[in-house]
């Protein structure tokens, strides 16, 4: 044993050394991922480390059910893999369209007749404040046939043979924007994050999804200017530290749906909730799980202002 001043000099010089050892090795750093696994509201839920595509979080994450507007991540997949995409190229808005959302009492952009308008700023208007119009107007420039009916029935198609290209083998869908016309709209949770993951590898999809607002400028059939504002539906953007995309839907048949991603200390992942009254929430949460952080708890949503479209 060792006793008087010397020993205590020494056990002192030990215990320091223990400290800095455990910190040297991180013991007392902050944990990658939390030790419990969150409950969520979501009928289905998943979620993936966006580098790796390794699994963080999984319920019922390969059963089949409808995504509503969360389709519409597909329809841009599939205008950004476009042979010699022209970004800038004019498309004259169709009164069809805004016929389109009428009949279906859609999300709209609130795109006029007439209007020139770029496919750019036509996925702003679809993926922003959700525009089932804008999913017309791409469907309709990207597919092929005589009629506008045909052209978008065959745009569908390439969404289907997207699918099948990005193995994506418990997805189908039937309609360019969710508003499903055969009841054959479906994804699952897992599908969809893959979906997500693909699509953020574009960066002109990053970089639309991550904002919460645009203001886009469009020339009108006179040959005036339009100012079109257009605000992003997800709410987890500008409310998590971190947020950064991707969409939100909600329908009948679908209930809320969410797809978020978020990256902290250079980690980035992405989440699917299908059919979650508390969507921000949970979503949250999963976020605070696979970061090891508790932000769920005092986050407060931003608030979208009157009249903008909700989804």
């Amino acid at each position: 044993m060792i006793t008087g001043i010397k020993g205590v000099r020494i056990r002192r010089a030990a215990t320091v050394a223990a400290v800095g050892a455990l910190l040297a090795g991180g013991a007392l750093t902050a944990p990658a991922q939390a030790a419990t696994a969150p409950s969520v509201s979501a009928k289905g839920a998943f979620m993936l480390n966006s580098g790796t595509g390794s699994t963080l979080y999984s319920k019922y994450a390969d059963t089949k059910r409808p995504m509503a507007s969360t389709t519409k991540i597909m329809t841009a997949r599939v205008v950004l893999s476009t042979p010699d995409l022209n970004l800038d190229r004019k498309v004259t808005i169709k009164q069809a369209y805004r016929d389109y959302v009428t009949a279906k009492g859609a999300s709209t952009a609130d795109l006029k007749t007439g209007d020139k308008v770029t496919v750019r700023q036509l996925l702003h208007a679809m993926l922003l404040p959700s525009g089932c119009d804008a999913a017309m107007a791409l469907a309709d420039t990207f597919g092929t046939g005589t009629t506008v009916s045909a052209r978008t029935k065959s745009f569908i198609s390439k969404m289907n043979a997207k699918a099948d290209t990005l193995g994506l083998t418990n997805t189908h869908f039937d309609s360019f924007d969710g508003n499903s016309t055969q009841n054959t709209n479906y994804t699952t949770p897992r599908d969809l994050a893959k979906l997500a993951r693909s699509a953020m590898k574009y960066s002109t999809f990053a970089g639309i999804v991550k904002k919460p607002k645009t203001v886009q400028y469009a020339t009108t059939s006179t040959g005036g200017t339009r100012t079109y504002t257009w605000y992003n539906t997800n709410q987890l953007l500008g409310s998590y530290s971190g947020a950064i995309g991707v969409k939100t839907g909600t329908n009948t048949p679908s209930g809320p749906c969410l797809v978020f991603a978020a990256t902290r200390n250079s980690k980035t992942v992405i989440g699917v909730l299908l059919n979650d009254q508390y969507r921000y929430t949970d979503a949250a949460k999963l976020l605070d799980y696979a970061f090891g952080t508790s932000s769920a708890s005092t986050m407060r949503l931003r608030t979208l202002p009157t009249g903008a479209q909700r989804d």
